[in-house]
This record gives structure tokens, sequence and C-alpha cells, in this order.
């Protein structure tokens, strides 16, 4: 590398260190950074001679440059000559010595350039920096700094020199009178101390190993006599602070017997400071360094100061630590390593200090005193562990505080206290239950008030804290084992630590894992040595029961499930194969639901099912005996929670069910019955089920029972006469009752099918009616308590069901069936008519429906009871409530219906004939005829079932007629016409079923369909929102003669009455008939805007097809035969014309759309539709911008009278009108439609937007109204030679969107059209040479397999376009570019390549055109040529190809999206022409659309292949880049530098000879001076790396 080339590059970058922009500045620094690491000597000596010459250079751009510098000598310092170095050095000192005054800024760079060079170059600088602290004279405060930060940069070689640095600063320390000159000295003193300690820490690695701290210690001690005895007094906080920083490392090189001497004012004048400053980090740090140095000397005085040291500390560890302050946090570190020193070396003062201040009820105190207790329990464990009883028994009262912030405090230090073996000690277990008991706090109690600084309040709440420790203690703290195990088992069965279970459990998992891991015998739990644990049947049903409830207590379910089956091997030796299998079920089935949509009996089925299972396998009657006592004895601790209490009766009740031994059954049931809280539903329930379910296997026991307890003691003292009268003991005994009623029904529901027969009437009913009815003094007295109904309704409900489902049911006589249904009607009767409170109703239907079906069947009058009885106890409910009014009472209402439904079907079926049909219906009859519409409903809606049900039902043996069927379908089809919706449709339903009722009487199979009966479920759905509106006929119109005409219009104008207008519509239709021309020329005569009146005339002319053909015919003829507009110039000079439209056209089009309006004009419109489309579609391409005549502008300005029609009378507007008006009249309304969703209505309106609004048109007209297009098309053939320059644009855009859709093929128009196009292709107006193109391109999409036959044709169009007129921004260029995109793909090879390289020729110059659209079409079209050449291209286009490169990479940066999203497209198609896989590959991993492109990332990967596999385009590249240097575009002209310095970047040398470095240097230094930041910064980033080059 030419020195001179180097030299050049520096410079250049250092004349724009003067850039204002901070970024731009950092950027220059970097770039002589880069030239500094190649050549750090050439790049620092130039740095050295531009401030030596640049003398003036303010003092900011001279720091920025020795910055630079610094940052080159840190990694290349090791390559500097000595020669260079004294040269640095010198310019440093001179620098940072330059003024006597602090610049800060200045003078810390200069400092830091000779700390870079001291690192290798340490005795030259030293020697400078000794050569300027002249004797007797105060040193410049950057020296000393210098001297500082050297002694820790490069201790090993400044120490050494360290005793001629203080003989020469000790001597004018004195001399020291401001602050910043002694805080330096102090910073000095601190950081030569510090090198100092390392020196003697380091001597084996220490240049002399024979220094020792004697050769510091006398001049240590005559700076520390200055600091302290004077400086430290002064006023200045800082000056203060600074000093007690320096003392800290000053203290270990004192003399020891100095030490000693002055530590009984040292360390009172330390603490002192800590009332005076607030932030004390540095007070705690310099003290705690004092503290080691005292140690380490063996002081005998620091026990003389130990009291007040350890009270000065304490109040700062008691200080609220605010975690967003970085310095207390900070502070809090380093009084705790003050305790640590003191607790290594007076640990019995530091105890006796702390353990008393434990006994306080101050929070701060108590919870900074356990801080520190935590603290030393980990630093200084040798020293406390004779101590640990002492420590212990310390605990005892804050183990009693309720403070949040205690306890989270005493967690802490029990966490601690784990680690080091305390809780093996006695006492430990204290400890551990204390941590068990904060796992278990309610999440009301935490956090009291979340501080600040929480930042999830949960996260540190007490509970939260505990349940971490007790996990990390049970699984990282393996000493732990064998005092947690199984020790945490106990904590299980309490009820006081159910909130610990899911904790509990967790950990007891992991111990138990670890102990079998140890071995079997370790594992195994000897009951024997540990009373206090809870036997295994304690445990198997605690965990069993509250895994029912798996979501509570953060998933307690889970964890419970693995515990069990990790503790089988303790539990039964017989379980652990199939526990191993089934509990990971368990466990899956929770994972696949949530809290939400766990279904709460199937998951307690699955638990029942495992306790079952594991029963069957333990098969030891003595541990079923054991396990279902312990199941009794936990029945209290459930209390509280009554849906595990549930669950809990029912694993009694299969618990005892396995049991064989009759004694211990009855014995645990008469407990249960005894001992049970009647009063609670949910264990009335329990309890029930209980019984059920031992029913299973002991049904004699279990009634035995039953009975036993009716007539016990306890029963009976319940029961007693006098009771009866008292209110609080009747209800207590009828709850008693309920129970034992709900339990004969379980059991009857529960036990086996074959005994249960037997005693349903001796024994379970008999029992039932019994409590339910009581006697007294042989009067039968009914009760009064709702629950005691529902347990009976229940009940009954249960024994009918098992009498249904037995296989016996079909012989059974059930001779209480007529009992129990009349006592069900009797509680249905009872129930309030118009209100629905209670389930009774729905159970007790169930019930009949079950006991329907059941022998002996029920006589005539009892069905007729029930029937009636049930119907009236539903249907005369008020109407049922809406969902949002009450959830459970909608639920309820439905539920009922249900029971209803199915009671009145089972009825039904007992009776499968038309007769059986009709009674039916006719219990229902007077609710179908109901006065209220919500009667009639729910009638109709029955009505609907129980056809449904008998067609469904139905199988006819015998051809007979159903004679019923005119009776039903007079009673249903008058609801058809029901005013409730609802009830319509049911009737409808019911007429439906009655048709195919009929049909299937008559002998028609079941799935044959009747068109007469299908056709009434298509007007179900029309009956739900019926059209309210009334049609009705409106009389002829008519009319005849201009003066009549006239006349009429006047008589009207003065008429009132009503019937005056229907009479001169009738009048002007009879003269239209005779003299049609004459009439309509009278009307047009009307003044505009159209009064109502003449509105009304214009419309009666409608009503006939064959007259309102010819007055669309005559004022189509009107419209079109005067001029649309004159143009009038305004007197002001300038003005453009102005075009005015014309009375006699404006008036046609206003008479058209009044004649369109009228419906009976369909007819004429579809026979006149090509003549009525053309004529108002160019009449709207000509109105387009026309104003109104000056005297309807004013009528307009004062606004129409209330008698005018409300119309837009804007010339545009009124032809758009009408346009629209013969759309929705011909019968086009999807036309019309889609113009209106498309808002093409208002650019037709607009002169910007009526060529895009006759596209729209076009389009709609192509997908909706194809056939109508070649007769429109017909018409419009010769409108390419109109006078009118609109038209023309018009017609051209609608003829070019047509060829946008495939209906110009279908409609076989395509050649039609490409002949009117090409006669338009030479036309006079560039908008209609533009639009012709359009058209021709749109083949693309409308018939792409019809292009490669009119390729060439289509081709020298798009070329020829490309040249068209001299403007360079022409648009019918740019409508070439897009089309020949479009077409490209489709047309053939060789017609594309005969004029692929004059395409690419023409548009290259459009990539910087300066209008957007221009370059986003040239880029995108040079993508589609690339894309069609697959790689295949000749080497004339690849030439193109390489030369769009460098414009597209840099357009990337394009400020128009648009074009950058082109460039990207466009590479990615020049990839796999450039034959360079990696290149390629990089462009499509980049610059996939939508992915966010890093643009600098991407350069740098694309230049690195550019120049692996192009070397010999660097110079091209380099030279396109420097045009680009000039662009106007920000962005575009900052990216050409970045790409520049890219390819240099991975340019070879032996490229260098492509590049004219000189030309590329003063391009650069042209762009440090542009006006934008970001353009200067990647200049400068380019100039760092043309040394590569250079």
């Amino acid at each position: 590398m030419a020195e001179s080339s180097i030299k050049k590059l520096a410079s250049t970058l250092l004349d724009a260190i003067t850039d204002k922009d901070p970024l731009v500045q950092e950027q220059v620094c970097s770039a002589l950074c880069s030239l500094g690491e190649v050549r750090p000597v050439e790049t620092l000596r130039t740095c050295e001679e531009y401030l030596r010459q640049h003398d003036k250079l303010a003092h900011p751009y001279r720091a920025a440059v020795l910055r630079a510098m610094e940052r080159v000598l840190n990694s290349r310092a090791s390559e500097l000559d000595k020669d260079t170095a004294s040269t640095i050095i010198l310019l440093a000192s001179s620098e940072m010595t330059k003024t006597k005054d602090l610049v800060w800024d200045w003078q810390q760079a200069a400092s830091g350039v000779l700390v870079a060079v001291g690192r290798q170059f340490i005795s030259k600088v030293m020697e400078e920096l000794l050569r300027r602290l002249q004797p007797g004279t105060l040193p410049h405060c950057a020296v000393l700094h210098t001297l500082a930060s050297l002694s820790v940069a490069n201790a090993f070689g400044v120490v050494p020199f360290l005793p001629s640095v203080l003989s020469s600063l000790l001597p004018v320390l004195g001399m020291a009178k401001q602050d910043t000159v002694r805080v330096a000295f102090c910073s000095a003193l601190q950081r030569f101390s510090e090198g100092a300690l390392e020196y003697l820490a380091n001597l084996d690695r220490a240049p002399d190993p024979t220094v020792r701290k004697d050769a510091f210690a006398a001049d240590i001690f005559s700076a520390y006599d200055v600091l302290f005895h004077q400086w430290l007094q002064s006023r200045e906080a800082k000056l203060r602070l600074a000093v007690v920083e320096a003392l800290g490392p000053m203290s270990h090189l004192l003399p020891s017997e100095r030490l000693e001497e002055q530590l009984p004012k040292l360390l009172p004048g330390i603490l002192a400071l800590y009332k005076k400053h607030s932030e004390t980090f540095y007070l705690s740090k310099s003290l705690g360094q004092i503290l080691e140095a005292a140690v380490s000397v063996g002081s005998r005085t620091l026990e003389t100061q130990l009291d007040a040291l350890l009270a000065a500390l304490h109040s700062q560890i008691c200080v609220p630590v605010e975690s967003s302050s970085p310095l207390v946090m900070s502070n809090q570190k380093e009084v705790l390593r003050c305790f640590t020193v003191l607790a290594c070396s007076l640990p019995d003062r530091l105890l006796a200090f702390l353990l008393p201040r434990l006994d306080t009820s101050n929070e701060r105190i108590r919870v900074g005193t356990l801080q520190v207790v935590r603290h030393v329990i980990n630093s200084a464990a040798a020293q406390m562990e004779d101590k640990k009883p002492f420590i212990l028994s310390s605990m005892r009262l804050p183990l009693l505080d309720t403070n949040s912030k205690v306890k989270r405090a005493v967690v802490q230090v029990i966490s601690a206290m784990a680690h080091h073996g305390y809780l093996e000690q006695p006492g430990g277990e204290v400890m551990i239950e204390y941590i068990v008991q904060q796992c278990a706090l309610p999440p009301e109690q935490e956090p009291e008030k979340p501080g600040p600084s929480s930042k999830d309040p949960k996260a540190d709440s007490v509970r939260a804290v505990s349940v971490r420790t007790l996990y990390l203690v049970s699984t990282t703290v393996d000493r732990m084992s064998h005092v947690l195990w199984p020790y945490l088992l106990q904590f299980l069965t309490p009820v006081r630590f159910t909130r610990a279970l899911t904790p509990l459990c967790r950990s007891l998992v992991h111990l138990a894992q670890k102990r079998q891991e140890a071995g079997a015998d370790a594992f195994l739990i000897q009951y024997d040595a540990h009373a206090s644990l809870p036997s295994p049947y304690a445990v198997t049903a605690r965990l069993l029961v509250v895994s029912s409830s798996p979501y509570l207590g953060d998933g307690r379910g889970v964890a419970a499930l693995r515990l069990l089956s990790v503790l089988h091997p303790n539990i039964h030796p017989l379980l652990g194969q199939h526990w191993e299998t089934t509990v990971p079920l368990l466990l899956g089935y929770l994972d696949e639901h949530t809290e939400e949509t766990l279904p709460q009996e199937e998951w307690e089925e699955k638990l029942l099912m495992f306790l079952q299972d594991t029963l069957a396998i333990v098969s030891d009657n003595t541990w079923i005996c054991q396990l279902s006592l312990e199941l009794c004895r936990q029945l209290p601790c459930y209390d509280e929670a009554p849906q595990e209490k549930n669950f809990l009766y029912k694993c009694i009740g299969t618990t005892l069910g396995a049991a064989s031994s009759k004694e211990v059954v009855r014995k645990h049931l008469q407990e249960l019955l005894e001992t049970a809280r009647y009063q609670e539903e949910a264990e009335r329930e329990g309890l029930a089920c209980c019984f059920g379910i031992c029913a299973i296997s002991h049904l004699e026991d279990t009634l035995a029972q039953l009975e036993d307890f009716v007539r016990s003691e306890v029963f009976r003292k319940s029961i007693g006469i006098l009771n009866i009268f008292k209110d609080r003991s009747e209800n207590e005994v009828e709850k008693v009752k309920s129970a034992l009623v709900l339990c004969y029904g379980h059991v009857a529901a529960r036990a086996p099918q074959e005994l249960v027969l037997a005693k349903v009437e001796s024994d379970i009913l008999r029992n039932i009616c019994q409590h339910f009815n009581t006697k007294v003094l042989g009067v039968k007295v009914e009760t009064k308590d709702p629950a005691l109904k529902l347990c009976l309704v229940q009940s009954v409900c249960m024994v009918s069901r098992a009498i249904c489902s037995s296989t016996q049911a079909g012989s059974f006589h059930f001779t209480r069936k007529a009992e129990l249904v009349a006592q069900m009607m009797e509680l249905i009767r009872a129930e309030p008519p118009d209100s629905l409170r209670t389930p009774i109703r729905k159970k007790a239907m169930l019930t009949c429906t079950y006991l329907v079906s059941v022998e002996p069947a029920l006589d005539e009058q009892a069905q007729v009871d029930v029937i009636r009885s049930c119907l009236h106890s539903v249907m005369a409910l008020l109407p049922e409530p809406k969902e949002e009014d009450g959830g459970c009472q909608k639920s309820l209402y439905l539920e009922t219906l249900h029971a209803l439904e199915g009671l009145l079907t089972s009825l039904l079926q007992r009776n499968m004939t038309p007769q059986g049909l009709q009674i039916m219906i006719e219990h229902l009859s007077p609710w179908i005829k109901s006065p209220r519409g919500h009667e009639r409903a729910r009638a109709l809606g029955l009505s609907a079932l129980l056809l449904r049900h008998f067609l469904e039902q139905l199988r006819v043996s015998a051809l007979v007629p159903f004679h019923n069927l005119g009776l039903l379908v007079g009673l249903f089809s008058p609801r058809c016409a029901d005013l409730w919706p609802v009830t319509r449709q049911e009737a409808v339903d019911c007429v439906y079923s009655l048709l195919y009722l009929q049909l299937g009487y008559e002998g028609f199979s079941r799935d044959y369909r009747d068109d007469v009966a299908e056709r009434l479920l298509s007007l179900k759905d029309g009956l739900a929102h019926p059209d309210p509106t009334i049609l009705f006929h409106t009389c002829h119109s008519i009319g005849q003669v201009p003066e009549i005409v006239s006349v009429l219009r006047s008589k009207l104008q003065e008429a009132q009455g009503e019937h005056v207008l229907p009479a001169a519509q009738h009048s002007v239709y009879l003269l239209a008939t005779q003299h049609c021309a004459a009439v309509v020329s009278s009307l047009l005569g009307s003044p505009l805007p159209l009064d109502s009146h003449t509105s009304m005339l214009w419309r009666a002319l409608a009503v006939e097809p064959r007259l309102a053909a010819q007055v669309l015919g005559l004022l189509l003829e009107k419209m079109s035969r005067d001029v649309p507009f004159k143009e009038t110039r305004a007197f002001l000079l300038g003005r453009t014309p102005d075009r005015v439209a014309t009375l006699l056209p404006l008036s046609a089009t206003c008479a058209l759309f009044e004649v369109l309006s009228t419906p009976a004009a369909g007819p004429a419109v579809l026979e006149l539709y090509p003549q009525l489309f053309v004529a108002l579609l160019l009449r709207v391409s000509c109105t387009v911008g026309v104003q109104l005549p000056r005297n309807l502008q004013a009528q307009e300005r004062r606004g129409a009278s209330p008698a005018l029609a409300a119309r837009n009378l804007e010339p545009c507007s009124s032809a758009v009108d009408t346009l629209r008006a013969v759309l929705l009249r011909s019968g086009s309304e999807d036309v019309a439609q889609r113009m209106d969703l498309e808002g093409g209505w208002e650019l037709l309106r607009t002169s910007a937007g009526h060529e895009e609004g006759a596209t729209r048109l076009a389009r709609a007209m192509a997908e909706h109204a194809g056939p109508r297009l070649p007769l429109v098309l017909k018409t419009l053939a010769c409108t390419h030679s109109s006078a009118y320059e609109n038209q023309k644009v018009t017609t051209t855009a609608f003829l070019a969107e047509l060829l946008n859709s495939n209906v110009a093929n279908d409609l076989m128009l395509l050649d039609s059209l490409l002949e009117s196009l090409a006669a338009r292709q030479k036309d006079t107006c560039a908008s209609v040479r533009r639009l012709v193109l359009r058209g021709l391109a749109n083949l693309a999409s409308g018939c792409p397999d019809k292009v490669r036959a009119h390729g060439p044709q289509l081709l020298t169009a798009m070329i020829g376009g490309l040249d068209d007129g001299d403007n360079p921004h022409s648009p019918v260029a740019l409508e070439a570019m897009l089309g020949l995109a479009r077409l490209v793909h489709l047309v053939e090879a060789w017609d594309l390549r005969s004029g692929l390289l004059h395409v690419a020729i023409r548009i290259r110059p459009f990539f910087d055109s300066e209008k957007m659209e221009f370059r986003t079409a040239s880029i995108s079209l040079f993508g589609h040529l690339n894309k069609v050449c697959h790689g295949d291209c000749e080497d004339v286009f690849l030439e193109q190809v390489v030369g769009g490169l460098a414009p597209l990479l840099l357009h990337l940066q394009d400020p128009q999206a648009a074009v950058a999203s082109a460039c990207r497209f466009a590479l990615r198609m020049c990839g796999p022409n450039l034959a360079c896989e990696e290149l390629s590959a990089a462009f499509q991993k980049h610059l996939q659309e939508g992915r966010a492109l890093h643009f600098g990332e991407f350069l740098n990967t694309t230049c690195k292949h550019l120049m692996h596999h192009f070397p010999d385009l660097l110079g091209r590249l380099l030279t396109t880049c420097l045009f680009y240097f000039k662009s106007s575009w920000e962005d575009v002209r900052a990216a050409a530098p970045l790409f520049t310095g890219f390819l240099v970047l991975h340019a070879e040398p032996r490229q260098q000879p492509q590049v004219d470095l000189d030309q590329l240097i003063s391009a650069l230094q042209i762009l440090l001076k542009d006006p934008a930041p970001e353009v200067r910064t990647r200049a400068a980033e380019a100039l760092g790396r043309l040394v590569k080059l250079a």
C-alpha cells in the first residue's frame, strides 16, 4: 500500500471530522479505525500530523481524532516502532496539558491514547508523565488521571515507578486547594493502591518479585495523613466520598502499627459520614476494605469499636431497599460483606448483637436482622457450625410474626439453614412445619401491599416464596433428603395443610424417587419407628379424595395421583404394576381438559373405577376394612368442601361393596346414618350414593341397615309426637326422611337387576311411602317440605327406571303403579300453575314416563288424568324467560318440556292407531285454540312432535283410509296464519306430517316424496318473516297534443283533489297513443327541473309496451340530435373555455329517466337496449365537466320547491342516473349493483375518474350481462370517428376492458374487438392510443390462449408504443411497458427474441425516471424479460442484465415502495441468467415479497458473490455507483457509497487496476459534504474500506 494513498484517505476523513452530525462523526472515526487496522503506523502518523497542523481545530473534534487513535492503539499498539510511539506520546501529552482548565472530554481522550500506548511502551509513557511532574508544582489533573488509569491498565508496568511518582506527588499534596484537584489526587492514590495490591497479590507473575508492601507504606501513610486529617473534613460531599474511596485500598498498604494506631479514629470517622451522605455505597465499600485490612493484621482495636460498627451497619441493612436504585442495592451487598468479615473474626460478639434483635416487634429491625443472619449462615458457615442450636432457638419469636415481610425473610433464613445442616439439629422440624404452614396460606392473605418494585406481586407473596423454597430444598439439597423423608408425609392429612397439598406432593414425589433409586430398604417406610406418620390407608384415602377436584390448589389432582403412584410399595405390594398403567391414563385425561371443560361426573367415575380395581387386586378383607374405616374417619375433614365430601361417600360405598365382612359393612353404614349432617343437601345426596353403591354387593344388608336405623333410638327420638309441633325439629326430621327416601332410590337404581324386582314393592317402595306419609294419632299428615317431595320423586323415578331396565320387566306385574302415578299427579297439581320454581314437575313426568311402560296398563280415566294434569302444569306456565334473564330458569323450562314430550310419546306408543293419535290431539286441541300465543306455540310444537313420532313408527299392514285426516287438517290449517311465526311454522309441519300419514295408509312407501307436500316446506321459511306490504293496483295513465298537454299541466298545478292526477295521466296516455311525437315534444318543453306532476305524466307514457318503445325512440333521437354542449369564453383573459349544456338533450335525458322509472317500461327497454345503452354512455362521456345553463344554476342555488322532483339536474349526473335506470329496468340489476359496490357511478361523473368508471362498467357488463354485448358492440362500432374526444376515450376504455374477460372469446367477439382497437391505434388523441395498448394487453388475462396467434401484431403495437411521440414520459410508453410485462410470457419465444434487445435498451433510461410509475413499470418489465429467458439469454441481452444489476440493487432503497418491490422481483428474475447459483439463491432468500429486507446485510452478501464470480465487473460497477452519487433521492444516494464500500470490501488486490482510486476518493469527498447525514455516514464508511485497494 502506498503511503500517499493511505494518507490521502486518512486526510479526507479527517477533513470530515468536523461534521455537525454525531452519527457521521462517529462513522468517520470508525473509518479511520478501519484504516488503522490495516496500516496503523501511517494512519496514526497522519492523525498526529493533522492535529499538529490544525492547531486551531476546536477541542471536540480534536477529542474525536484522539478517540479514533486510541481505538487503533488498543488493538495495534504492538506494531508501533519506537519513533512513532514517541511521537504519539508527545502529541497526547501536549493535547492533554494544552490548557490548564478542565476540558474533560478532550483531556480524557488524550489520556486514553497515553494509556493505550502505555500497555506496550510503559517506560516511555512514564518518562513523559514524570517529566510533567515538576517539583514544587501541582501536576495537571489529566496527568493524575492518566497515572491512575495506567495503574489499573498495566499494574506490573507502573508499580515499579510508584516510589518515584509518590515522591513527586506527596510534597505538593498540601498545595492542592481546589476540590477538583484534590479529587484527582484521591482518585490517583486509590488506583495506585489498587495497582500495588494487584502487583503484590500476583508476585509470581510480577517483573520484580522482590517488591514488598514496605516499599509504599511510608509514602501511603503520608498521603493518608493529609487525606484523613485534612481533606476528609471538607464541606464538599464529592471530595469526602473521593477521600473515603481512596482510604479503603490505602488501608491495606499502611504499616500494621500505623493502621492499629489509626483505627480508633478512622472507623468512627467513616461511620460518622453515614449521617452526612445519602448515597452510602462508597462508604460501605471502603469500610469493608478497612475491616478486611484490620482483620488481616489481627487488630485488637477492632473489638473496642465493634458495638458502634455493628449498630451503624445494622441501621444500614434495615433501610428499605428499592430495587430501582442500583446504588442502594450495591450498598446492601457491601454492608453484608462487612458483616461477613466480622462474622469470620468475631462470631460470638456478632451473634450476641444480632440474635436479641430478632425478639423485637419492629418490622424493619426484624427483617434486616433476619437478612444478616441468612447472609452469615451462608458466608461464614465454618464459624457458625457450633452456633447452630443457639441460632435455631433464637428463631422462636420470628416464627410467630404475622407480618408478610418478616415471613418472607424467615423463609429465606430457613432455606439457608437447610443448605448448611441446621434442620438436621433438634428443633429443625419446627422450621419445616413453618414452611409447610406458609405453603397453606389462603390467597386472600397475600400479599398485604405489593411494593412498587414488585412486577408480579403473586410471585413475591409469602406462599409463592415458601412453595419455591420447599421444592428447592427437597430437590437440590441432598442432605435434606433423610430429614424430609418420610417426615413430610405427616402434613398430608391434617385439614389445616390442605392448601399446601400440591407443593407437598411434588416434593414427596421427588424425595420418593430419590429413595427408590437408593434401594428398596431406603424407600420402605418403617411405621413403627415413625408413630406420627399417617397410615397407608389414611394417605390413600386423602390423596384419592382430593383428586376429585383436580384443578384446585394449583392442580393438586395431578400431584396427588403422582404421589399415590410413587408410594405404591408402601401402600400395598401388589399394586405396582396396575397403578403404573392406570395412573398415567388418569393424568393424560386431566391434560386433555381444563377446569372449565372437565366433565366432573365422568372424572369421578374414572376415580371410582380406579379404586374398585385397586380393591379387587388387593383382595384382602382386612386391608379393605381398614381403608373403609379410614375413609369414614376423614368425613369431618371435608365439612367445608361439599363436592369432595360427596365423592368421599362414593368411595366409602365402593370400599364397603368390596368388603366381605357383613358385620363391618353394617357397622359402618350404621355410623354413617348416625353421624350424617342431614341439613346439607350435598351430604344427603352423598350418603344416598354411598348406600346405592354398597347395595351392588350387599343389597340385603343395606336394606336391613336402613330399616334398623328407622327402628333405632336415634331415629325414634327425632320423630316423637311432641316434635311434630316444633318447626325446627320438624324440619330436621324431614331432612332425615329425605335422605332415607333418597337412599332407597339409589339402592334400587344401583342394585343388581335380577334382585331388585323382588325387593321393589315389599321393601323399597313400602319404606319410601312410609317415610313420605306420616300419621299422627291415626291421621295422615301431608309433608310441606319441598326437599322431601323432590327426594320422593327422584327415588320413585329411579325405582321405575330400575324396573323398566330389568330383563324381567315384561313379566313383572307392578301392583302399586296406579298409586304411584296418582301420587305423582298430586305433586304436579300442587305446583304453582303459572311459574316453574322446582324440578318436581320434570321429575314426576319422567317417573310417569317409566311407569307408563310397566304392566298393568293404566285405565282410560287414569290416562286422561295424567295427560290433562301434565299438559295443564306446563302449558299454563308464563312465557319462558329469555336466556339473558335467567339461564338456569330457561334450562329448567326446556328440561320440563322435554319430560312432557317424553311422557306423551310414551303414552302414544301404547296406542299406535289413528284413534290413539286423535285422542292425543284432542287433549291438545283446547291449547291449540288458546287465545294466548305462547300456549298455542307449545301445543303446536307438541302436536308436531307426536305426529312425527307417529309417522316414524308407522307400520301399515293393510290399506285403509286415514279417517281423521280432514278433522286434523281442519284443526291445524288455520294456525298456518297465526300471529306467532313459530306457531305458523309448527302448523305447517303438522299438516306436512298428516299428508304423509295419509299417503302411508294408502300404501305409498316410506321414501316416497309428494310434490304437494314438499311444497309446504318451501313455504315454511317464508312464514317466519312474511312481507307485510299490501299490493295495490294502479289505474292506467293517459294523454294527447301540445295545447291539451299544456292545459293539463297548468290545471294540475291548481287542482287539489287526489282524483285529478289519475284522470290527467289517462288523458295524456290517450293523446300519446294517437300523437306520440307531439306529446313527447310538448312535454319536453316543460321547464327544468321537472316538477312532480310532469314526472308523473312522463311515467304515464310507459304503461303500454308499444307506446313506451315509441317514446323511448323519440327521446333518444331528441337527445342525440343537438350538440351536447356549447363552448363560451370568459371575458377574463387566460380562462379556459366553459362548456355549458344545451337544453334539449338535457330535457330528453331527464324525461328518459322518468319513463325508465316505470316498471311497465321493461319490455320496451329490452327491445331498445343496445341503442339506449350506447346513447347514454356517449351522453355521459360528453357531459363530464359540463355545466348547467346559468338560469338553471341559479334555480339550483335557490333550491327547488317542494313540488319539484328531488333529482340532480347536473348534466353528467342526470345521464349517469338514466344509464343506471336502463340497467335496472332491463334486468341487469347485477351490473348496477356491482357498479354501486365499486363506486363506479361516482367515477363516471368526474373528469379524473371517468375513464376508470367506464372500465368498471365494461367489467360489470362482461360478468353479468355478456349475452347483450354483441348488439352493444355493433352499435358502438361507428363511434371511433366521433367528433368528441371524450366519447372516443370512453368507448375505447369500454372496449379495452372487454378484452380483459373471456366473454370476448366465448361470444366470438375477439376479432371484431381487435379490429376496432387497431382502427384507433393511430388516433391523434394520446389517451385513445394508450387505451388501445391497454386493451391489447388485456388479451393476456381475457384470452391468454389467443395471444400466441396474435403475438407479432401485439408486440409490434407495444414496441411502437415505447417510441410514441417526443415526450420522454409519454403515458403511451408507460402503458406499453405495462402491456409488455403481461404479454411476454405468452407470445412465441422467436417473436420476442427479435425485439428483446431493443426493448431492454429502450426501457433502461426509465429506471431513473423522476416519475415513480415509469420506474416501477420499466423495472418490472425488465424482470419479466429476464423471467422469459429462463437462464438461456443471448450474450447481447446478458450484457443488458449485467448493466442493469447496479441500478436495481440501488433502487431497492427507492423512496417509493412500489419501485423497491419491482426491484425485488426483477433481481429474483435476473438471478438465473447470471449463471451464479449462490447469487441467485441470495436473491431468492432475501428478496421474497413480504419479507423484511436488511439492506446492508443483503448488499454485503451480494457483493461477496459478485466479486467472487465476476471479478472483472468491479470497475464497471463502481463507475455506475459514481453516477448514483448524484442521485436526487437521498436513500439511493446513500446506498451508492454503501454499495461501493461492500464491493471494495470483497475485492482482491489483483483487481486494483480496475479502480481509479483518486476519482473514487474525490467523489466520496464530495459526498462527505452532502446535506443528508445518512449519505455522509455511508461515504465515510466507504472511505474506510478503500484501504483495501489503496
